[in-house]
């Protein structure tokens, strides 16, 4: 009986399992089969060998089939991954968690390190020492490499991990830098949330009612911005709001603030006749920045409106048509005073402040990298804002109009238009005057070449803040040529980190103001997170054995078919034990970062299309910008090492590569 319930516990319970008892089932298995040798294959007469992946779960299948006599393979206690016909490798992947880390945000004491894989610490670490001295850690493989290190001693026991970290997806060493620039909003200024965000949400919804006539009702919408995350993509035709994984598989899907079951939304979106749909064509907006959780809100509340209200005046508008009207009054309020006049008249209130955005910027000035900032805002409101970052509270409209906080910067560009900035070579350079904020004409590059040799710092001295412009105007002004030498910090995923990186070849870093919150709630649920895996890997070792019964049932053909039947039934019944046991792990995981879409750099069990493109174009990310102040200007960001699943499976502690 503990053997059958073995088969669906998870496969560290199966561990757990005294020795003595494994020494007992194994006579039994060589007493009935009388062909039982360790590492070798049993050869059944006729012929054809059946190999089990011989892990404890599926040892157990193993000590099970023997009361049928089938053919079992128990090469070793680990699974095993041959090399042979009708194996695929591919289909396998390795869940581990690194037991060396420490998670450094939470008060709380860090909890008890989990193993790999069901793996006890002492098996994974050599010694068995977890919380011990770094040699402990290292020692065996400096010896192994014939390495001595004197600067061992000074590593901490355990490798801290912080939401103030620098996270590193490309290469990067911040000494081979010549510039580095910043975006502004959620970049350099982070808001108060959802302070800040009502303004635009209450600016745009009476706009809506007193410009375009829509119903008084508007009025009395509330705003919600924890209903939303980044990384969705809003269907502007049909109304909804989808979260889709790096596939391009719709994995959560709502209408307004209703969810769509899961037959609607494969057939919206996945069973389309001879048609994948790409999400890129005009319909479909992707909320890569923090902005847009004010278009999402008020646009899921009016078609709330629409779907269920009388109203004949919403009746006559397709979804597409209120989508394109309430972008429009967003985007008016950025433009008009009804965002720039309220955080002008109380900056406190929406502005946080952070004092390491000062010594930051200074940092990169005095190690001789050129430091700029490069803006959608315009002039009025980047002075409003950078005034009260630079001296930490309003100021009089005296101090404001001397601009110190300009001496943080070798070139200012604000109104940008990113990110057609990032790619369209006509756009014209303008000088801003920053006593009023008026606009003088330049001749953009010809004005730079005319002035002969050291053009750009002849034009700087003229005045370093602009409107408007080019990436080649910026990267003349800067005396760069190479655009990997230009590092920009920005927080919206598509403008600033995805059109730098892949049309000019800046290098990026992407901030994620979420990031702490993400980390902390991994962090506390991480054992549920291992137990899931741990699951998954005892599923697909049981779907690998079935595969192998089904095998030898074509091959033995009816004599043998009743008692293989009898185990292959087992096995659907353990299979739908597991699945629905999965499913409902996998909700209560996800729902702890978010109760309708989940966590948010994921979809399913694989890379959410978000977190899909901060893994490809983010060379850096981090949870604000000033976390690169940390560091020290010379330092040298690595990335972890990447596995395609056949290698992660084999670097499974409880896998045995067999060659042929």
């Amino acid at each position: 009986m503990l053997w059958r319930q073995a088969l669906i516990a998870p496969t560290n319970l199966v561990r757990r399992m005294s020795e003595s008892y494994i020494e007992v089932q194994l006579s039994i298995l060589r007493e009935r089969t009388g062909k039982y040798r360790i590492g070798k294959p049993l050869q059944r007469e006729t012929g054809n060998i059946l190999t089990a992946a011989m892990t404890p779960a599926t040892f157990a299948l193993a000590l099970l089939a023997t009361a049928s006599s089938l053919t079992v393979r128990p090469s070793s206690p680990r699974r095993s991954v041959a090399m042979r016909k009708g194996f695929n490798p591919a289909c396998l992947s390795l869940f581990a968690t690194p037991p060396d880390a420490s998670y450094g945000v939470d008060t709380e004491a860090p909890t008890a390190i989990n193993g790999v894989n069901g793996k006890s610490p002492s098996e994974v670490i050599p010694n068995g020492l977890v919380n011990g001295h770094p040699a402990d850690r290292f020692g065996p493989l400096l010896d192994k490499m014939n390495l001595s290190l004197k600067s061992l001693d000074h590593l901490p026991s355990r490798r801290p991990v912080s939401s103030n970290d620098v996270f590193c997806n490309r290469e990067l060493r911040l000494d081979n830098l010549r510039a580095i620039g910043f975006d502004m909003d959620y970049t350099l200024a982070q808001y108060q949330q959802p302070q800040f965000d009502k303004l635009a949400f209450d600016g745009a919804k009476t706009k809506l009612v007193n410009s375009l006539g829509y119903p008084e009702e508007v009025l009395d919408f509330k705003y919600d911005h924890s209903f939303w995350v980044r990384g969705l993509i809003i269907d502007t035709k049909r109304g909804n709001f989808l979260k889709i994984d790096r596939h391009k598989y719709v994995r959560v899907a709502y209408h307004g603030f209703q969810q769509i079951s899961s037959n609607m939304r494969k057939q919206l979106y996945s069973r389309t006749f001879n048609k994948v749909p790409s999400f890129t064509e005009k319909s479909f907006v992707n909320m890569d920045t923090l902005f847009q959780h004010v278009d999402a809100h008020l646009f899921a509340s009016l078609i709330e409106l629409k779907d269920f209200g009388e109203h004949e005046f919403l009746d006559g508008k397709t979804y597409e048509e209120i989508y394109r009207q309430v972008r429009e009054c967003v985007d008016l309020c950025h433009r008009d005073g009804v965002i720039k006049d309220e955080v002008a008249r109380d900056p406190e209130k929406y502005l946080v402040l952070d004092d390491g955005l000062l010594p930051m910027l200074r940092g990169f000035r005095e190690a001789g990298v050129k430091v700029f900032l490069l803006t959608n805002s315009y002039w009025e409101y980047t002075s409003t804002a950078m005034n009260y970052l630079y001296h930490k509270k309003k100021v009089d409209q005296a101090t404001q109009k001397k601009n110190d906080w300009m001496e943080l910067f070798d070139l200012v560009v604000v109104g940008s238009c990113k990110p057609a900035y990032l790619t369209d070579p006509y756009l014209n350079l303008f000088r801003v005057m920053p006593e009023d904020g008026s606009l003088r004409n330049t001749d953009g590059l010809f004005e730079i070449e005319a002035l002969g040799e050291d053009g750009a710092s002849k034009f700087l001295k003229m005045g370093k803040t602009f409107q408007g412009g080019n990436w080649n105007h910026l990267q003349a002004m800067l005396d760069i040529e190479a655009g990997e030498e230009i590092l920009y910090v920005g927080d919206h995923l598509y403008a600033d980190v995805l059109r730098s990186k892949r049309a000019l070849g800046w290098r990026s870093c992407f901030i994620m103001p979420e990031l702490p919150e993400e980390m902390r709630i991994f962090h506390k649920q991480k054992g549920l997170w291992n137990s899931i895996m741990e699951l998954r890997q005892l599923r697909d070792e049981l779907t690998y054995y079935a595969d192998g019964l089904r095998k030898e049932q074509q091959l033995t053909g009816s004599s043998e078919s009743s008692h293989i039947e009898m185990r292959l039934e087992q096995f659907e019944e353990d299979e739908a034990k597991l699945k629905n046991k999965l499913t409902e792990a996998h909700k209560e995981y996800h729902s702890a970062f978010h109760s309708r879409w989940g966590q948010m750099f994921v979809a399913g069990y694989q890379d959410s299309r978000f977190g899909y493109f901060v893994k490809n174009y983010a060379c850096l990310y981090t949870s604000k910008a000033t976390n690169l102040g940390l560091a020290s200007t010379s330092r040298a960001f690595r990335t972890s090492g990447e596995l395609l699943p056949h290698d992660n499976l084999m670097t499974d502690l409880s896998s045995e590569f067999i060659s042929d």
